[in-house]
């Protein structure tokens, strides 16, 4: 057939054709035509590896494109869910130890450690580096064995896009994300050191290959020296973090082993260490616990989840660890770290800022200190709709001859601002001498019937250093505020008929409550009965008179008990309420029992909450053992813990289901020791990865987009976009820099040894085997590598001047506000002028 004549074929006779012989089709009129008369008239109907997988290249084109595009996101989800599955595979393998038998001074006792086999260097620049860099490294690679072994634009592209798009806005995230006045440095700077270095040389060595040594051709042993860097870099990483080359360091017990790494976990130095190297172990737990009895209305099951929370804060953790949580957060999946209530993230967060708080047993007393308490004078107060304004009493203890300024906020409950309450965010300073202070609320009243609702007023430290020096927060930092619909004074009873306490707790709390009403001030005098526990001997009785000011709900009773430290039998005692004034009436409950423990059966308890701890943490496992493990988490939202998934949680998941579905056949990482899950999701990452290049060329095609441009955006943008979110989470977090930016040099330096350093070596052994030359146009490509090159040495000696310089904190991370709003525009522009550039030059504007 004529040229013409081909392309004056009807859609119903391309739509219907036929194979036929060789490359041939049959159409309606009992034509046999070939192959390329099928395509002709259509635009990226050929452009694929697999796709198209149907004659959609009839349709109208900006369908195509919009399908295409929509396609390529989805699967960019799909990538990062399996590269989630196959990190869990790498987290098997490389967190395997072994023990290592140390004297002590126990002759018959020697102290066993258990020391990982892989070290963190070696870990991060091979299993871990593969893990997040997978797809570029595979895309380069399908597209070369794909296009006959001829170099393409897309992989090689999305190698060095990547590598911009990681050290430009990756860094200028991290430099942002860390609180104002904060800072984080990079620790091991000797490893970070290597790996920058060889990030430098290795896009150096690409320019000589290309333009000077064989220009526009890769020679076999060219591709060798870049495969045979990859070996050198992890060698030299890993010298330097064994420090051999420098002074050994005497008080770092964990260089002195060198099977492996045994270093406890890096926390910020102000807070309490409860979990020695991230274990759990029964002491820890039992001090754990006395800290959150400090803060009255958790249950066992909320210090369980508070226990892991802080377990895994005691945890150190790699950038693969982060990568997963940021791809389980994006799609809905099962967390890496415990989801807290509001409430529990107040207390955890006051916990972490105060470590010194006084344990159980110390409540009470007030001791002379250093620094002056600020707390709210009650935990709770209700008020009626109709109150208008009313004031919160706000008081100080401790020391009091030095001025102190704290702020208080609003924060919404079920009760939401400007429609229930007035905002407030405000800063109360308290003069020398001056002892409580009162802070004015105002309720909205809408004239609408409404349940009750309840808000929160915070009291926190201000954000200055320096107004920080000399004061602390007390117990009661955060206020429940309860709107009611009634104005009676209410009445006052306990809140349940009995309490448990151990010997050993020191003072027993027995929170009286205040219901139905909570209008002007009431009283209610108390006083303790003795049973089989006698006051002077078991415990320290007495009476007293609980005042409840105007709203306020709750007060407690503070009963000192009396640990004899002798075996003996369980034991209790009586409070009753009797005689209030001012209005109030006594409840149901206006006599309750306080039963003495032995530590014995303290001890179940213990038991109990080490059993839930660990429930929790298993939960937390980046990897289940069990393919029904692995289909109930597909299955479900956020891992199961509906009670707090968002609303985005259950859009992505439900966008996302498919996939997992999918993904959870693949083989758990507790077969054969993680490597059967590492081979398996490593294979279908290939796919996935194929399918992309695809996606990705006639997306391309179809907007009319170069595949230099498509790979250095889109594709870049793309298969990076989990490593955002996990350094940014790594960087507020970790005390240190080094997950979050430290190892983004390595990354860039293994996917050009890998990522384009093996599919070269693949293509030219085929071609020095077939007689011909590998050829590899600097072109596009050469531009692309001298621009980054320059830009990178650029941007690392930025860090460093951050590093150096104390206008930017002398860190690589945080610092000053100004500073650090000039340095993450710095690194943006940096990014904008590779892209800009490199898209010029791709349409040959110079």
């Amino acid at each position: 057939m004529a040229t013409e004549e081909r392309l004056d074929l009807s859609l119903d006779q391309v739509v219907v054709a036929e194979p036929g012989p060789g490359n041939s089709y049959l159409i309606n009129n009992n034509t046999y035509i070939s192959e390329e008369d099928v395509y002709s008239g259509y635009r990226c109907a050929r452009l694929g590896l697999l796709l198209p997988f149907f004659s959609e290249y009839t349709w109208p084109e900006g369908v195509r494109a919009f399908l295409y595009l929509a396609g390529l996101l989805y699967c960019f989800l799909g990538v990062a869910i399996i590269a989630d599955i196959f990190m869990g595979a790498i987290e098997k393998i490389t967190s395997k130890t072994r023990k290592v038998y140390l004297t002590s001074e126990k002759e018959d006792e020697p102290e066993v450690i258990e020391v990982r086999i892989w070290s963190d260097a070696v870990a991060n620049l091979t299993l871990m580096a593969l893990g997040s860099s997978a797809p570029e490294i595979l895309l380069s690679i399908i597209e070369v064995i794909g296009n006959n072994f001829e170099s393409g634009e897309l992989g090689p592209g999305t190698i060095v896009g990547s590598a911009a798009f990681n050290l430009f806005i990756i860094s200028a995230v991290c430099v942002m994300s860390i609180p104002n006045g904060e800072t984080r440095r990079i620790r091991d700077i000797k490893v970070f050191g290597v790996t920058a270095v060889f990030s430098v040389v290795a896009y150096l060595w690409l320019l000589i290959i290309l333009v000077a040594v064989s220009a526009d051709e890769v020679e076999v042993w060219e591709a060798l020296v870049t495969v045979l860097m990859f070996p050198a870099l992890v060698l030299l990483a890993w010298l330097a973090e064994k420090n051999f080359c420098g002074v050994p360091n005497k008080t770092d017990t964990s260089k002195q082993i060198e099977l492996g790494n045994f270093q406890p976990a890096d926390k910020f130095l102000r807070q309490q260490q409860y979990f020695k190297d991230g274990r759990l172990d029964r002491d820890g737990l039992v001090a754990f616990i006395k800290e959150v009895k400090n803060y009255p209305g958790l249950t066992d099951e909320d210090a369980a989840v508070l226990a892991a929370s802080k377990l895994v804060e005691s945890q150190s953790h790699s950038r693969m660890w982060y990568r997963v949580g940021a791809v389980r957060s994006m799609t809905g999946g099962r967390k890496t770290q415990p989801q807290l209530s509001y409430k529990l993230k107040e207390v955890y967060s006051a916990m972490n800022e105060h470590p010194e708080a006084p344990t159980v047993g110390e409540v009470p007393k007030v001791t002379p200190s250093k620094n002056a308490i600020i707390d709210f004078h009650s935990g709770s107060c209700a008020v009626m709709e109709n109150i208008g304004k009313f004031e919160v009493a706000i008081c100080r203890s401790g020391r009091t001859d030095n001025e102190v300024s704290v702020r208080v906020e609003t924060i919404d409950g079920t009760a939401t601002e400007e429609q229930d309450y007035v905002a407030i965010n405000e800063v109360i300073t308290f003069k020398p001498g001056e002892t409580e202070k009162f802070v004015e609320v105002e309720i909205i009243n809408d004239n609408q019937w409404e349940p009750d609702e309840e808000f929160f007023l915070k009291i926190s430290l201000l954000l200055d250093r320096e107004k920080r020096d000399g004061v602390q927060l007390g117990r009661i930092s955060i206020m429940e505020i309860t709107i009611l619909n009634d104005d009676e004074p209410g009445m006052v009873m306990f809140q349940k008929r009995g309490f448990l306490v151990k010997e050993s707790v020191g003072n027993a709390v027995i929170p009286v409550v205040r219901k139905n009403g909570a209008d002007g001030e009431i009283s209610v005098k108390w006083r303790t009965v003795d049973k089989s526990a006698i006051s002077g001997h078991d415990y320290q009785g007495g009476e007293g008179t609980l005042v409840f000011k105007h709203t306020e709900i709750t007060q407690n009773i503070e009963i000192p008990i009396i640990d004899d430290m002798a075996p003996e039998k369980d034991e209790h005692f009586e409070v009753e309420l009797f005689d209030p004034e001012g209005g109030a009436k006594l409840g149901q409950i206006n006599r309750t029992a306080v039963t003495i423990t032995n530590d014995d059966d303290f001890n179940n308890v213990l038991s109990n909450m080490m059993m839930m701890t660990n429930a929790n943490l298993h939960s937390l496992q980046v990897h289940h053992e069990t393919y029904i493990g692995q289909i109930k988490d597909a299955l479900n939202v956020n891992g199961g813990d509906l009670e707090n998934a968002s609303g985005m949680d259950y859009f992505m998941h439900f966008l996302t289901f498919g996939w997992k579905i999918i993904f959870a056949l693949v083989p758990p990482p507790s077969i054969l020791g993680g490597w059967l899950c590492f081979f398996v999701s490593l294979a279908v990452i290939g796919v996935l990865t194929a399918i992309i290049g695809d996606l990705a060329a006639i997306f391309g095609c179809l907007v009319g987009l170069r595949d230099s441009v498509t790979a250095i955006t889109f594709v870049a943008l793309g298969t990076s976009l989990p490593d955002t979110f996990a350094s940014k989470t790594a960087a507020v977090q970790e005390k240190y820099a080094d997950n979050a930016v430290g190892n983004v040099t390595g990354s860039n330096s293994v996917n050009v040894f890998l990522g384009l350093g093996a599919p070269w070596f693949i293509a030219a052994v085929y071609h020095l085997c077939v007689g011909t030359k590998f050829v590899v146009k600097a072109g596009n490509l050469g531009f692309s590598v001298g621009l980054f090159s320059g830009l990178c040495v650029t941007a690392l000696t930025f860090l460093m001047a951050r590093r150096t310089l104390g206008m930017f904190g002398k860190a690589e991370l945080g610092g000053p506000p100004i500073p650090k709003y000039i340095s993450f525009v710095f690194l943006v522009i940096l990014w904008l002028i590779y892209v800009v550039c490199v898209s010029f030059q791709a349409y040959e504007y110079f």
